[in-house]
């Protein structure tokens, strides 16, 4: 389980097969290596992954084919330089952002960006060719002011499409600078996990209204409307 604020960058420096070999950037060592240990949780670009190799700038974990697919790791000519890098929430630990759960739900691209007096504002949408995945996984949970991580970032989202086709959220200047977000151009792919209280939510509606078989006007809009979301 992480909570969405990213600890430091990272880059791949090797992805083969279902080998992922991952430095951490110079500066930034002490915050995820200090006390790194083979086996722990570790949240690359929002995907959680095994720590199973602790390398003196680094660490290596397995990828499964899952993982590969739902995920930017299939093209990484399409994705930012960097990658997000968080470990695990720790019992006590600060939540500061919202519970994710590192399951990559799917993929969004970068539509466009622009900088205001307070924020970068961004836009994101379904990347060609995964309007299905899209409409699935990712639209039935876009809710304005509701949560979704972006490259394991937990961010809010602003605004979002009538048709749920695109979604923005507006990044303060500190969280734009110190995640991968500034080094996103148009088209570059991210991945997106969706809120999962919003899922489980969904789940116990869906259930309940099969079960007394009748039709209900409670959906997520309705529980953001009303203050549950």
């Amino acid at each position: 389980m992480f909570t969405g604020l990213i600890a430091s960058l990272g880059t791949i420096t090797a992805q083969e097969k279902n080998r992922l070999e991952i430095s951490v950037s110079s500066k930034e060592h002490p915050i995820i290596l200090s006390d790194l240990a083979i086996g722990d949780s570790v949240a690359v670009d929002g995907v959680c992954l095994t720590v199973e190799t602790i390398l003196a700038k680094g660490f290596v974990a397995t990828i499964s084919p899952e993982t590969i697919n739902r995920s930017n790791l299939q093209e990484p000519e399409r994705t930012a330089k960097y990658v997000n890098l968080e470990t695990s929430l720790r019992v006590g630990g600060k939540i500061g952002g919202h519970f994710v759960t590192g399951h990559i739900d799917g993929l969004g691209c970068l539509v466009e960006s622009s900088v205001s007096a307070t924020s970068w504002e961004m836009r994101f949408g379904q990347p060609p060719g995964k309007e299905a995945q899209w409409q699935q996984y990712i639209a039935p949970y876009l809710v304005t002011k509701g949560s979704i991580a972006i490259n394991g970032i937990s961010l809010t989202i602003a605004d979002c499409g009538v048709d749920s086709s695109w979604f923005q959220v507006a990044v303060i200047p500190h969280t734009y600078q110190e995640t991968n977000l500034s080094h996103l151009q148009p088209g570059n792919l991210v991945n997106l996990e969706s809120d999962i209280l919003g899922k489980y939510v969904e789940r116990l509606l869906g259930n309940k209204v099969n079960t007394h078989n009748h039709p209900s006007n409670i959906n997520l809009n309705f529980l953001a409307e009303n203050g549950y979301i």
